[in-house]
């Protein structure tokens, strides 16, 4: 197996960290403050062709693959955990229609995304459903040509400034996993509004909000694959895009570990630097080590999504990736905000931010109890053949 990257993957990289350090670190501080990303910095992205990291050229994309659109959410998180949301968004609600779409829906949404030019969002989550994605109540009625959606999605990330949505709607009442299907919506479609903003603890500089359809009409050209086939393309859209959250929480847990050190080092106690103490040297130690175990993880994971295993056979390595870094985000954020001190508890520094956000990680995009039992089932059942 060769762990090495690609020339292109690694200068992608290099070139990256030069802009991330320019660009996002200064305004991460003032992102949370302020609850957005700003016009400007979504510029630089555009301008870096980041929009089109994940996906293949033929759509406009940079023909890196996911790992490549995990390479950069992972730098951007380093220091941003909100600017690194925005790039994920370029994937969630893609995947669908990049998996399920025709032609023509490729052409004019995965265009719009890599191009900047489009943003969207993605709506699963209900009051009664999210985890239990087959618990879905938003309905899309058929009536001739058309589709009637009534209902709302909670929770939904990027609300406020997408042109599209991306949804799961129940077309057949009498049928759980059978009876769900997908659409894509435009934002201006008669009939949707954004009831209520949520106020989240972390990951501020995205909106999140509750998107509501009242007699909302759309075409049956808005139905992503067929009708009642919905379950299995939303259930292979959540694994691919499991390891890019999985970045979100790899580059969260080197962040927040680069900082503690720089300050350890400067910082004096009892004669000598705080770093020189075996406590915090050990604690580094135990961090590196797992960042780089939740590093091969997720690199493994999105190659895997690059060769097209994305379902039900390889999603328990799927979800290890997204269980593992995610959960690693909130040990190294807590780590090193111990590592700080009183100091680490204001807002003088950066890590009561990364703790806020490394909690959202372990909930968004199948909690960390839903990963264990993918990975459970599997381990029980014999589907992992290496134990």
């Amino acid at each position: 197996m060769d762990f090495a990257l690609s020339e292109d993957l690694l200068e992608m990289r290099d070139q990256l960290r030069l802009l991330v350090r320019e660009t996002v670190a200064p305004r991460a501080a003032d992102i949370d403050r302020r609850g957005r990303v700003p016009e400007d910095v979504l510029a630089a992205f555009r301008e870096a062709g980041l929009a089109g990291k994940g996906y293949p050229v033929e759509y406009g994309g940079s023909g890196l693959g996911l790992l490549g659109l995990c390479l950069a959410v992972e730098e951007i998180t380093k220091y941003c955990c909100s600017s690194g949301v925005v790039l994920l968004l370029t994937r969630l609600p893609g995947a669908p229609i990049l998996y399920g779409g025709t032609a023509a829906q490729k052409e004019k949404y995965l265009r719009g995304i890599t191009s900047g030019r489009l943003r969207a969002a993605f709506g699963n989550t209900e009051p009664q459903a999210g985890s239990d994605s087959a618990g879905i109540r938003l309905l899309a009625g058929r009536e001739g040509d058309h589709y009637v959606l009534n209902g709302a999605k909670s929770f939904v990330w990027g609300a406020a400034a997408a042109d599209f949505f991306v949804i799961s709607a129940r077309t057949d009442p009498e049928s759980r996993h059978g009876g769900i299907s997908m659409f894509v919506v435009d934002r201006d479609t008669p009939g949707i509004s954004i009831d209520r903003f949520e106020q989240p603890m972390g990951v501020r500089g995205i909106s999140l909000g509750e998107v509501v359809f009242s007699n909302c009409r759309v075409g049956a050209g808005s139905l992503l694959g067929r009708e009642n086939g919905g379950f299995p393309l939303l259930m292979k859209s959540l694994n691919s895009v499991r390891p890019v959250v999985a970045a979100l929480g790899l580059g969260l847990a080197q962040g927040a570990l680069a900082y503690a050190l720089d300050y350890t080092r400067e910082r004096q106690a009892f004669g000598q630097p705080v770093a020189r103490f075996q406590g915090t040297r050990w604690k580094a130690a135990t961090l590196a080590t797992e960042i780089q175990a939740a590093r091969w993880l997720v690199y493994h994971a999105a190659t895997l999504v690059d060769q097209g295993l994305a379902g039900k056979e390889h999603a328990p390595y799927l979800a290890m990736a997204k269980l593992f870094a995610t959960e690693l985000a909130v040990k190294a954020s807590s780590e090193a905000l111990q590592m700080l001190g009183g100091c680490g508890y204001t807002r003088a520094h950066p890590l009561e931010r990364f703790y806020r956000d490394a909690r959202q990680l372990t909930i968004v995009e199948g909690t960390s109890e839903i990963q264990r039992e993918i990975i459970g089932r599997a381990v029980v059942g014999g589907a992992i053949d290496y134990l």
